[in-house]
C-alpha cells in the first residue's frame, strides 16, 4: 500500500465521520438571519465551516440567495451567477474545502451588507497526544539473574548488580578448634647393652603454631570458594 492510497484512505474515513457528525450553521443566527440589518461578515469569521457541514438561510419572499464568484461578490453584481435559490429556507451542504460566496439578489441589499463569504476547511479528525511515562513512573521489576541469583536494577549505575543471598553455612556457626598434637615419644625399651641413638640425639616436636597457622588458612580459603560460588 503506497503513502498516496494510505493519505486517501485517511482523508475519505475522516470526511465520513465528518459527514456523520456534520454541523447545521443557520446564517445570521441565534441572534439575526439572511437579512440587511445583520451583520453577516462577523458571523461567519466566528464560525468554523468544514466539509460535511450545511448552510441554511431562512429569509421571506422578499429576498434570495445566489452564489457568485470572487469578483461578483467584491463589486455586488451579477454578472456570473454559479446558483440562486428563492424558496424561503435554503439548505447548502459544503462538500468541498475553500471560499463560497453567497449575495443576496434583491436591488441595493447586497450593497448594504446582504452578503456573506464562506471559507470551508477539510475535517481534520483529532486525536490526544500519547503522553509517556516518566522516568520515575516506569517500575523496577527484579528478574532472575544468572544461577537463581536476584538481579536488582542499581537507580544510580548503569548496569544492574547481583545481589548475592548468603546461605548460613554449619562452617561458619561451628567455631574452629585448633588441633592438638601429641608428642611423639619414642619408646626407651632396647635389647641389650648399647646405648640408643635417641639418647644422642633430641627428639624435634612439631610447632604447633604453624600447623594452626596453615589449617585456618585452609578453612578461610574453603569459605572464599563457597561465597563465590
Amino acid at each position: 500500500m503506497g503513502v498516496l492510497e494510505i493519505i486517501v484512505r485517511v482523508t475519505l474515513v475522516t470526511v465520513l465521520i465528518k459527514l456523520v457528525m456534520a454541523t447545521d450553521h443557520i446564517v445570521g443566527g441565534p441572534n439575526g438571519g439572511w437579512d440587511t440589518s445583520s451583520d453577516l461578515q462577523s458571523w461567519a469569521l466566528s464560525q468554523k465551516f468544514s466539509v460535511g457541514d450545511n448552510l441554511i438561510f431562512q429569509y421571506p419572499p422578499n429576498h434570495n440567495v445566489i452564489e457568485v464568484t470572487k469578483t461578483d461578490y467584491d463589486s455586488c453584481q451579477l454578472t456570473k451567477p454559479i446558483q440562486t435559490y428563492n424558496d424561503g429556507k435554503t439548505t447548502i451542504p459544503l462538500t468541498s474545502p475553500g471560499k463560497k460566496y453567497y449575495i443576496c439578489g434583491t436591488i441595493g441589499h447586497c450593497s448594504t451588507g446582504m452578503k456573506v463569504e464562506i471559507d470551508t476547511t477539510l475535517a481534520t479528525a483529532s486525536s490526544s497526544p500519547v503522553e509517556s511515562p516518566s522516568p520515575q513512573e516506569i517500575p523496577i521489576i527484579p528478574s532472575p539473574g544468572p544461577e537463581g541469583l536476584t538481579l536488582t536494577p542499581s537507580p544510580s549505575a548503569e548496569s544492574p548488580s547481583y545481589g548475592v543471598p548468603l546461605a548460613s553455612s554449619p562452617l561458619l556457626d561451628t567455631p574452629l578448634e585448633t588441633p592438638t598434637l601429641s608428642p611423639m615419644v619414642p619408646s626407651t625399651e632396647f635389647t641389650g647393652s648399647a646405648a640408643s641413638p635417641l639418647e644422642n640425639h633430641s627428639v624435634d616436636q612439631p610447632d604447633s603454631s604453624s600447623a594452626s597457622k596453615v589449617m585456618q588458612a585452609a578453612v578461610l580459603s574453603y569459605l572464599t570458594m563457597i561465597v563465590a560460588f
